[in-house]
This record gives structure tokens, sequence and C-alpha cells, in this order.
């Protein structure tokens, strides 16, 4: 690790947000509470960090507001990202800053006209359409990836390294006493695989809480037409939760179900369930094998209809292993530790830009 005074090791970071939550996000929010983390874990660390985004401020660094409200009803449309992209290059004229960490899509297009850096983390698969939009505006961006499945999906592209999402562990109560239900938290959608959760469940004969985001059209078509008929006996639909009912979900549950059906890149709610002792239950998809230690803090299989017996057998691993790894691995400490080092290394290699004032040592490496 570098001796460098903080002084010398400050950054100035312009943390680029996307439109739709505020900054941490009260409910659902997985890229957000990511950036949230991100934020105050960089400050924490000396460097002086600028949020782009909507809304209030709820972390420590400062901030400038491309509109005065949050648009969550909006998620994943495009006209909210382009007009603050738009607005963001004209904030981003003012700032004086080393460095621009871009979470968004609509960013990469405005990257080659910016006067220092960007870095942008990837939070979608880099399949599909992604991954033809990325390639075509790559350079000069530089591409960190949330999980070595997702960077697999393209490992051709200008990768600066790779780094885990994190939480702030301390932040989520840790639990060892464990009720006699098994929890689904995510959204409605096909892709999380929400029946196969009420069917492993009720093969299992263990009660199944879910607890979902149901908020948008097509959710809200996905829940009516393929779960709502599905719920009875044996399973709770509880809707979405948030806040200290969403902790003590988790942290009193036998388990995390989480039977997805696609990719994920990484997966938010498998380091959370972990903070709170709770070991998790899942398919191997995406990122699931770098996530969850097979019978140490969960169990991972191929198979769905191994998912009832790896159900009645979790009880078996140890609530204390999982909050462990959590800190060990999934702390927004680390995170930022890891991205502090792209950034050095990315200010230290990339020559189109000069570099400035600080002291370019890394600090650690991020692969």
């Amino acid at each position: 690790m570098s001796m460098t005074s903080p002084a010398a090791r400050r950054l100035r970071v312009a943390m680029v947000v996307p439109p739709y939550v505020e900054l941490p996000p009260p409910m659902y929010g997985g890229t957000e509470a990511v950036c949230a983390g991100l934020v105050d874990g960089l400050v924490e660390r000396g460097h002086e960090v600028t949020v782009l985004g909507v809304g209030k401020n709820g972390t420590k660094g400062g901030f400038v507001a491309t509109r005065p409200d949050a648009q969550p009803d909006r998620m994943g449309q495009l006209m909210p990202e382009v007009l603050h992209i738009a607005r963001v290059a004209l904030e981003l004229e003012r700032l004086e800053v080393d460095i621009i960490h871009d979470h968004t899509v609509a960013g990469l297009l405005t990257a080659r006209s910016r006067r220092v850096p960007t870095v942008a983390t990837m939070h979608a698969p880099m399949d599909g359409e992604m991954g033809e939009l990325v390639p075509a505006v790559a350079p000069p961006v530089h591409l960190v990836a949330i999980s070595d499945n997702q960077r697999s999906q393209a490992p051709g592209l200008p990768w600066a390294g790779t780094v885990h999402n994190a939480i702030r562990v301390a932040d989520f109560p840790f639990s060892s006493e464990k009720d006699d239900y098994v929890l689904f938290l995510g959204r409605a959608c096909p892709d999380k695989g929400m029946p196969a959760a009420i069917e492993a469940a009720r093969a299992a004969g263990i009660h199944l809480r879910i607890a979902a985001k149901c908020v948008e059209p097509d959710e809200v078509e996905y829940f009516e037409s393929e779960v709502r008929p599905l719920l009875g006996k044996g399973v709770t639909w509880m809707g979405e939760v948030g806040g200290d009912e969403k902790f003590e979900l988790l942290g009193r549950a036998r388990c995390l179900l989480f039977p997805i059906d696609w990719e994920e890149p990484f997966g938010m709610v498998l380091v959370e369930a972990l903070a709170c002792g709770t070991p998790v239950v899942a398919l191997r998809r995406g990122a699931v094998p770098e996530i969850v230690e097979h019978g140490v803090t969960g169990f991972v299989t191929d198979d769905a209809d191994e998912l009832p017996a790896l159900l009645q057998d979790v009880g078996r691993l140890d609530p204390r292993s999982c909050r462990e790894a959590a800190e060990r691995r999934f702390d927004v400490s680390r995170m930022a530790e890891e991205y502090e080092a792209v950034y050095r290394r990315v200010l230290r290699e990339d020559s189109r830009w000069p570099s400035r004032h600080v002291d370019l040592s890394a600090t650690t490496t991020a692969s």
C-alpha cells in the first residue's frame, strides 16, 4: 500500500449516476445502492466526490442535481437518461475533476468529448444490444466489470478491472436465529424465477415469503399472468419492502431462494442476505458462483429439481460464516479501495489526458 500522505493521494471524482432514483435508494435500486456506498467509501478514503444525479443528496459527497425530483416510475426509459446526460455534460464543463465515473448507458456516447478520462461500470449483461453498443463507443472509455462472468461475455473489450458490487455490511443487522420460512426478494419479472421459487418451496414443505417490486407496467402484467395464479397455501405475497422490514425479513429467513433464469451480472440481494447471516440457495447462473460458496454460505446447483432438498438441508450452514464472508469480500471499504486503484491506473496509463496534481501511485490492484 502506498505510504503517500492523504493530501497527495486525494482524487477529485465526478460520479455520474442514473436519473431515476435518489441516492441512497429508499426501496428497490441495486445500481443506486452501489453508487451511494461507493461515494461514501471514497469520501472516507479522503477523496473529493461530486455526484451528478437527481432529487436530493443522501451521500457524503457533493451533489449536482440535473432535475429536482426522482422518477422511479420511468426507470429504464430512454428519454430521462438522455436528458440527464445532456445536463451532465454542461455540469462537467464547470467542474474541476480528475476522473469521471459513469454508471449510465447514455453517458458512454458523450465520453469522447470529455476533458478527463471516463471509467464506466457496466451494470448490465454484455450480450444483446449492450454487446453491440459498447464496442462502438468503448475507446476512450475504460470499462469495469462487476463480475468475472460478465467480463467473460466480452473478453475483447478494454476492461480496466473487475470490481464486485458491495454494501455497507455494518448497516445490515446480523441474526443467528432463524424462522421457518424461505425468502424470495427481488422484482416481478421472468428472469428472477419467481414461479420456480414457489414450486421449490412447496415441494420442500417450507413456507415462502415473496417480497418483490411490482410497479412498472411489465412487472404488473407479469405478476397478474404468471404469479398470482400460483399464490395460495404456503406462499405469502408481501409486495415491495424496504428499511427495517427488509432487514427483518432477510435476517430471520431460513435462507434466500434465488432461482434466477438468466446470466445476472451480479445480484446485490445475495450479498445483503449474507450480511444478515442468511445463506443462499440458488441456481448456477451469472455471478452466483462468485458470490456464494457452496456448502459454506449457501448451496448452488445446476438443477432446479435439487432445490427442495437443498432448502431442507440449509439449516446446517453457519450464519456467522455468511456474515464473515460479506465483511471480508463485499463491504464498501473494499469496493472503494479497488475502484481507487482503477482510477489511478487509468490516470497513469491513459496518455490522452495529462496527469495533474494527484499522486498516481496505485494503492491496490483490481484484476
